[in-house]
């Protein structure tokens, strides 16, 4: 099947099945860090808990770009073994300050920042090393996939957080998430090294950071879509923060029901990933199109005046949340020239995940002032806004054609002339797929 298509190769299947397991103890964890600062060590403090996510996020917006070059020029594999076994340690060293009863929430805060950091280099090498394990013209597959996966733990990961919570404690599931790094350790220590596609690596030389950025400036779709990135990370994507306020605060509920919403949201998540996953190639539409319909869902959510009704909606958040994200991630890996992937997608996540830190504080600030309902409102709104923005200024200057209707294809672009980078950058993605094609033949 087209949407499992990236299973035949060997080294893609030992990567899922270890990146499946690590993913249910990140998500664990979020949930676990979340909820220790907001009832253990806080009185239902959503500043706290929003100053603690900025900085888990804000080393992606000093380290990003030095992390895209390092990626651009050391061997992925090797330096995933490091990030996965120092992040490892994080976890099982924080678990281990909370069994003690020592944490506070300083502690917190260092452990924050020291996994944003190991975060800021793990990402962007992460990203790139999927188009080592599968050729480029498979490589829109494995993001969907990726991210399939990456929310099928979420199905599990958030709920069983907290029934361990409450069955063995906070600390328990930090300690669980460290040893489940394990499972990644594993599958690449495992994987067979003549398989892996490795790309033309960048030659050390000065200034790498700059020819990134160069890079990046000259590409107006990456600059669109990282535009729309920016305003739907900063405001939009602060799930953790939000539901956690929603369950605690409007709904009076405990962390088993905190758990669950972070769930039921990976349902709709996980559709978005395997539909993605079933397109042969990424396309601009979709990204501003399901950035429109992710702003108009949060505002419909943030009306909902019931905990069941509020946990249904999560279903439509998380589908549109998930399109947006990995048609976004395979447009930019897809369409970027190999030696420079590494410095362009670490620009991209120093935009996705470095705009948090920014309107994390902003949004839990909204929150406490205003409530729960207006954290997720203001959201919803600056994503329909900057969705609407984004289509207007590609209809102005890249003369594009839009269409709606109530039925598929719900939204329809004609092109008229574009901007020579936009050009570009399809010829860039035709010829890596040829070229791929050509030595998947060649190999069979």
């Amino acid at each position: 099947m087209q949407t499992f298509a990236s299973f035949r190769f060997f080294n893609y299947r030992l990567w899922f099945a270890g990146a499946i397991v690590s993913n249910v103890g990140t998500w664990m964890q979020r949930i676990a860090q979340d909820w220790l600062v907001l009832t253990v060590l806080t009185h239902n403090s959503g500043v706290q808990v929003g100053i603690v996510t900025a900085l888990q996020f804000a080393p992606f917006l000093l380290l990003a770009p030095y992390a895209g070059v390092v990626a651009d020029r050391f061997n992925s594999r090797k330096l995933l073994l490091i990030t996965q076994v120092v992040a490892g340690l994080l976890g099982v060293g924080l678990g281990v300050l909370v069994l003690s009863g020592t944490a506070t929430l300083w502690h917190v805060y260092l452990f924050a920042t020291a996994l944003g950091v190991v975060s800021a280099f793990d990402n962007p090498v992460r990203q790139t090393f999927v188009t080592e394990l599968v050729p480029t013209v498979n490589l829109p597959n494995a993001v969907g996939l990726n991210s399939a996966s990456f929310n099928a733990a979420r199905l599990i990961g958030p709920g069983l957080a907290g029934v361990l919570i409450a069955w063995i404690g906070v600390g328990w599931v930090f300690i669980i998430n460290g040893l489940t790094f394990a499972a990644t350790i594993v599958a690449l220590l495992a994987m067979r090294i003549g398989e892996l596609n490795e790309h033309e690596r960048a030659p050390k030389k000065k200034g790498q950071v700059r020819e990134g950025v160069r890079y990046v400036r000259r590409r107006a779709d990456i600059l669109v879509i990282m535009a729309i990135m920016t305003v739907v990370s900063a405001l939009g994507l602060n799930f953790q923060l939000t539901s956690a306020l929603m369950a605690r605060v409007e709904f009076d509920k405990g962390a088993g029901e905190y758990g669950i919403l972070g769930s039921i949201m990976a349902i709709g998540s996980l559709a978005g990933a395997l539909l993605v996953a079933r397109r042969a190639r990424p396309r601009l539409r979709i990204i501003v199109g399901a950035a429109g319909m992710f702003g108009l869902m949060m505002v419909v959510q943030a009306l909902m005046p019931t905990y069941r009704l509020y946990a249904i909606m999560c279903i439509p958040v998380g589908f549109f949340a998930l399109a947006l994200l990995a048609t976004a991630n395979a447009w930019v890996q897809s369409t970027t020239t190999p030696s420079m992937r590494g410095r362009a997608m670490s620009l991209y996540m120093m935009v996705l995940m470095g705009a948090t830190p920014v309107g994390s504080p902003v949004v839990g600030w909204i929150g406490e002032a205003w409530g729960p309902r207006w954290a997720i409102a203001v959201g919803g709104l600056a994503s329909f806004a900057i969705a609407v923005a984004a289509a207007a200024w590609s209809k102005k200057y890249w003369n594009l054609e839009l269409s709606y209707a109530l039925h598929r294809p719900f939204v329809s672009v004609a092109y008229g002339r574009t901007t020579s980078e936009a050009a570009r950058a399809q010829r860039e993605a035709a010829k890596l797929r040829v070229s791929e094609q050509q030595i998947e033949d060649a190999r069979s």
